[in-house]
């Protein structure tokens, strides 16, 4: 089909003054780049018909995996394989001047084709992860992982067959070679083959999901998980930074997850006051009085004070004296008005564990311990529940007459001065 434009421009290149064998080759060679021309001419034709017409035909259908594909370039890079597969065909036409370049031309037209096809098969990959993701089963059994494995395994392939055409060579052949190099590359992919391993444990064992909020104090990490890889795990913290996990540390490493926290729909609030030792006394029959008018007290003073005095009657007890028998103590009051406080608090969960209990008393007083576990489990929220509590318990102390132990600051320690010179009568 091109031999009389070959012949035409033989022709002319004649008259400028080459010589006939220099311009037959000159001419000969122009079919070969009048099909390079064609194959790109083709290409735009070919991507303009998938951009135009395939998209058209995506936006009507009620399947996304067009668009996906669309939008993952998975149909225009389909089209760099036509002027490829048009060149490979017309070589031993077009270059026959040529024979010694054929093999060549060949060569490096296979080598463009098997490129192309990873790229294709690396985007239709992108394309499964992000129709993946939008399915519910991307937060219990994140991908990733095994897509990035697909990669690798597509990227290893693609070279030995690079090599095996640029050497003539059979891809069993390399396959065979690469056995003995399988401990090199057992070290250099040491990382990836024990990520997918720990991928393979987390999603198995439903260990951490992306949106978790872990802690892992050990490479600094405290926030949510936002990716899953295959050798890496991001975390981006409270602070907003981004923490980078090995995936495997996951599994050989402890590590906590707040999931089951956000699940139960409560969290545990732990926190402890400190009570001065030297404010703790028997409850005397005013204080008692006194105690009887909160609300919540009532019933507890009355049942109380009932089942004290009929012990004390039994035992032939002399009240007379306060160290005999038993009686009501104005910390253990105040851990019975603790309680029905928070029982009855709206932002307190009621089934679950509630506790207020003395802890060994130490340097600091004697501390009086708040276990339970509030409604509210956001960060925020939940710390202004926690303080709210606080605020209410510290300000109620010296209605039972408690102190809070705290250290002496320097104005204490002023004031205790000025006292001791002024009953001293010392000058100041």
């Amino acid at each position: 089909m091109l031999e009389p434009l070959v012949r035409t421009i033989t022709l002319w290149l004649t008259k400028l003054g080459l010589s006939p064998e220099v311009a037959y080759k000159a001419a000969g060679i122009s079919d070969f780049i009048l099909v390079l021309l064609a194959g790109i001419l083709i290409y735009y034709i070919t991507k303009f018909f998938i951009i135009r017409v395939l998209k058209r035909i995506a936006v009507r259908t009620v399947s996304n995996w067009d668009d996906v594909l669309l939008e993952h370039r998975v149909f225009q890079r389909m089209a760099f394989l036509v002027p490829g597969i048009l060149v490979y065909q017309s070589i031993p036409g077009t270059l026959d001047e040529f024979p010694g370049f054929i093999p060549v031309a060949l060569k490096l037209t296979n080598i463009y084709i098997v490129i192309i096809f990873l790229l294709i098969i690396t985007s239709f990959l992108n394309a499964v992860y992000a129709m993946y993701q939008k399915s519910e089963f991307a937060l219990y059994h994140p991908i990733k992982g095994y897509i990035q494995i697909g990669k690798i395994v597509v990227y290893i392939v693609v070279f030995l067959l690079i090599i095996s055409l640029l050497f003539n060579q059979s891809p069993l052949y390399m396959l065979t070679g690469l056995g003995a190099f399988s401990a090199v590359l057992l070290l250099i992919f040491k990382d990836p083959i024990l990520g997918f391993v720990g991928g393979i444990q987390l999603s198995a064992n439903d260990m951490v999901r992306q949106g978790d909020w872990i802690s892992m104090p050990k490479y600094g990490a405290d926030g949510t998980v936002l990716e899953i890889s295959l050798t890496t795990v991001k975390v981006q913290n409270f602070d907003n930074t981004i923490s980078t996990l090995p995936t495997y540390s996951l599994v050989s490493e402890s590590f906590q997850n707040y999931r089951g926290m956000k699940d139960s729909g409560v969290r545990r609030m732990k926190r402890s006051i400190s009570i001065d030792m030297s404010s703790v006394k028997f409850c005397t029959q005013e204080m008692l009085d006194k105690f009887r008018k909160v609300t919540i007290l009532q019933e507890y003073i009355d049942r109380t004070e009932a089942e004290l005095e009929n012990y004390n009657n039994e035992n032939n007890i002399d009240n007379s004296v306060f160290v005999n028998g038993r009686r009501q103590t104005n910390i253990g009051v105040f851990r019975a008005y603790l309680e029905e406080y928070l029982s009855h608090h709206p932002a307190v969960d009621n089934k679950s564990d509630l506790l207020v209990r003395q802890l060994q008393p130490n340097a600091s007083g004697i501390p009086i311990e708040i276990y339970a576990f509030t409604l509210e489990t956001g960060f925020i929220r939940y710390e202004k529940v926690q303080s709210d509590i606080f605020d209410h318990i510290l300000a109620i102390i010296p209605q039972f007459e408690l102190r809070v132990f705290q250290s002496p600051t320097g104005e204490d320690l002023k004031q205790s001065n000025a006292v001791y010179f002024e009953r001293n009568d010392v000058p100041v």
